[in-house]
């Protein structure tokens, strides 16, 4: 299969290596770039770090760096959790792959009454986390880590293989992902080219987010993993 990759970047090229490996033709194109910003976490009263995105772990890495032994990183997902194994997290939780899934984690793990919980994120971020977790008695304090900056204008690679009708499908990850694609596409003139091209959601979210825009045919994985995304392919 001919697969359109445009996740940001370190993940887009680790992703395309993974399906070139597995057989298939990728034009990589990512639709975001990941811009850690400036922050500090105080740590006075910390028991634990939230995580739903690797580049949450990769910005607290960058800025903070290697957390303190006992401090304990709750993350959305394998892959996040893998990301914070590999900046040097020890205690580390793996929730079931979404917002809801971590609120739950925590909810049934950790204690309220043993400290304020940091939640780095993206400035744009999925579901209300702080929100769900204060509502069952927990002190969240909510830090924008990074934000993802998009072009104003579709890349040239994606208009080419758009406009040669070469792709078999395009991967999607998140809803944010799914709406810039569909919008800057529309803007482009290249909605029709879109919408003949199959959509490989993570989640309903996302397949939701680009039918919004485009009516795109959408395979949804079965879990809002990648392992699970991946299976839907094939050679």
């Amino acid at each position: 299969m001919h697969l359109l990759v445009t996740r940001p970047e370190p993940d887009a090229s680790v992703l395309a290596d993974a399906l070139r490996a597995s057989g298939h033709q990728v034009t990589l194109a990512p639709l975001m770039e990941i811009v850690t910003r400036d922050f500090s976490v105080d740590p006075a009263g910390v028991q634990g770090v939230l995580f739903t995105s690797a580049n949450g772990v990769r910005a607290y890495a960058e800025r903070i760096g290697t957390p303190p032994a006992g401090l304990a990183a709750h993350t959305v997902g394998p892959a996040c959790a893998e990301a914070a194994r590999q900046a040097g997290w020890r205690k580390v939780s793996v929730a079931g792959g979404d917002v809801h899934a971590l609120t739950a984690l925590v909810a049934a793990e950790v204690d309220p009454t043993a400290g304020r919980l940091v939640h780095v994120s993206g400035k744009a971020a999925a579901g209300d986390l702080a929100g769900g977790l204060a509502a069952q008695g927990f002190d969240v304090q909510r830090i924008i880590g990074y934000e993802a900056r998009t072009p104003d204008i579709l890349p040239g690679e994606v208009v080419r293989v758009l406009e040669a009708g070469v792709l078999d499908g395009v991967l999607l990850f998140s809803p944010r992902s799914a709406a810039i694609y569909a919008d800057l596409a529309k803007k482009a003139g290249l909605a029709v080219n879109a919408g003949a091209v199959t959509a490989y959601c993570l989640s309903p979210a996302v397949a939701e987010a680009l039918k919004a825009q485009i009516p795109a045919p959408c395979v949804v994985a079965t879990a809002p993993e990648t392992p699970h995304l991946l299976a839907l392919l094939s050679p």
